[in-house]
């Protein structure tokens, strides 16, 4: 018994440094998990420019959007387009003075709606502390990932430390003494909340490695597969270039072509990536949810279709890793999802203020 207490205790102070050293970060992490939870709707109230009337008309092509962007920012390399649903814009992704942006259109008319500067913009900047802490990326994605790390030991440490001695007396480990002194509530409040939080909070954090981490990235489609490898899911289409002359724009021919395919979808993009790379095309269920993608492969020259890779193609692995963002969020369930995800970030950015009340409150008292 004495051995156990001892090791408790050791695993008690571990849990102890370790949230003093990462407390401020996870917290600063999680807090910004809950602003960015629910942007799209937010974003959707606030900026009217995020959607347009729906017609009864087909989309502007491709290549008249890459056109005007073009034409109106001469140095830029615009290349790529992505339409939502019948009621939103448009868009092209852009790098404007070294600045990047997004230029909406309405996808009916070719109309300018609104160019966004992505430095500006309040919920990009929010991701951005939640992800680099708005230092230099390479600094900001290390200390981000280092501390995640940290976080998932102190959830392990955590479950030791409540893990009750009697499981016949272990009712109080389960809810809070709302009735108590302010240290005890204060204390139940840490021990419950971490408890009720673990799942979604483990599922947030690894999901969040991902992003800070390429071996976690890797380590999805490893888990996902079992270990099995699928090489040619990663390998392009063999391009030959040749000489034919181009009647049609070939980027046109695969937009459209993809969309002919599955024009159900609730969001498309075409991707022109030069004449040496085979042109990308996207195709997702739903508008602004980035998972369930099929992708198409065409000739840059020619439009000429090469190859499918349709969703139920792909292998677990490859999966896994597409919905590795609307698992972190809890976009991929849905509205109920993304309300899990906040509560969860919540709980997670109240853990370390609870916890370091917790030293705070023994230290004062030894005094």
């Amino acid at each position: 018994m004495a051995r156990k207490n001892n090791l408790k205790n050791w695993i008690g102070k571990i849990h102890l440094w370790l949230g003093l050293t990462s407390g401020l970060v996870v917290f600063i992490v999680a807090i910004t998990g809950t602003i960015f939870v629910f942007h799209d709707e937010i974003q959707d109230v606030t900026q009217p420019w995020r959607k347009v009337a729906p017609q009864n008309k087909e989309f502007i092509l491709p290549s008249k959007l890459l056109k005007t962007v073009k034409e109106r920012f001469p140095d830029t390399n615009a290349n790529m387009v992505v339409y939502q649903n019948n009621e939103r814009p448009a868009q092209v992704y852009v790098i404007i003075k070294e600045v990047p942006h997004n230029v909406y259109f309405n996808p009916y008319s070719g109309d300018l709606l609104h160019i966004q500067n992505l430095e500006k913009d309040f919920f990009l900047i929010v991701e951005s502390i939640h992800m680099y802490l708005l230092l230099p990326e390479e600094i900001g994605r290390q200390i981000v990932g280092i501390s995640t790390l940290i976080f998932i030991i102190m959830l392990l440490t955590g479950i030791v430390l409540w893990w009750p001695k009697k499981w016949k007396n272990s009712s109080m480990n389960f809810k809070i003494k709302w009735n108590a002194r302010w240290r005890r509530l204060n204390y139940d409040w840490h021990r419950v909340t971490g408890l009720y939080s673990l799942l979604l909070a483990f599922v947030i954090t690894v999901t969040g490695l991902s992003f800070s981490y390429e071996w976690m990235h890797d380590s999805l489609y490893i888990i996902g597969n079992f270990g099995n490898q699928y090489p040619e899911e990663n390998t392009p289409p063999t391009i030959e270039i040749t000489s034919i002359k181009i009647e049609v724009n070939p980027i046109d021919t695969a937009f459209l072509k993809t969309y002919a395919i599955l024009p159900n979808s609730g969001m498309f993009f075409v991707w022109d990536q030069g004449e040496k790379l085979p042109i990308i095309t996207g195709a997702y269920p739903n508008s602004l949810e980035f998972h369930h993608q099929s992708n198409f492969y065409f000739h840059p020259k020619t439009g000429e279709h090469l190859e499918n890779h349709f969703y139920e193609d792909k292998s677990a692995g490859l999966k896994l890793q597409e919905m590795n963002y609307g698992l972190h969020t809890g976009q991929y369930f849905g509205l109920t999802g993304k309300i899990f995800a906040f509560l969860a970030s919540l709980f997670i950015a109240g853990l370390p203020i609870s916890g370091f009340l917790i030293w705070r409150g023994r230290n004062v008292k030894k005094r």
